[in-house]
């Protein structure tokens, strides 16, 4: 059984979730699972989790390798970020403008039946090393 038929029972048939995050994704509620079950349902959340999950990437490099239009990346990868799933990296650029790289977060999402309902984990990948975050933000100050 799929987890989109779990979500999509009759309201009799309620479904218990429980959810626990580990390293640090704020799964903390029955929204909050259903909107990350709601985004692994999707075909283009997948693709950027795909795409992005060994390099960090633009919006434009996405839109571009993905065939996705633009304002769909934009919308996915804000939905992405919100549930912890993907991280944004701002990035300056020698004018002064910055733009936005994105790696996926999600390294394993395990969702178990138990007595009381169903329980999501999910855990993350740490995205780009300490001193790069660390210079990335000296840098854009």
């Amino acid at each position: 059984m799929s987890a989109h038929t779990v979500r999509n029972r009759p309201s009799q048939h309620k479904t218990n979730w429980t959810t626990r995050a580990r390293e640090n994704i704020g799964v903390t509620d029955q929204a909050d699972a259903d909107e990350i079950l709601a985004l692994l349902d999707d075909q283009y959340a997948q693709v950027i989790l795909q795409q992005t999950r060994n390099n960090a990437m633009s919006a434009k490099e996405i839109s571009e390798t993905c065939d996705i239009s633009i304002s769909t990346v934009y919308r996915r990868t804000e939905r992405l970020i919100e549930c912890g799933l993907l991280a944004e990296r701002r990035v300056a650029q020698p004018d002064g403008t910055h733009h936005s790289l994105y790696e996926a977060q999600l390294n394993e999402l395990t969702v178990r039946l138990t007595d009381d309902g169903f329980e999501i984990l999910v855990s993350k990948k740490t995205t780009a090393d300490l001193a790069d975050r660390f210079t990335d933000m000296w840098e854009g100050l």
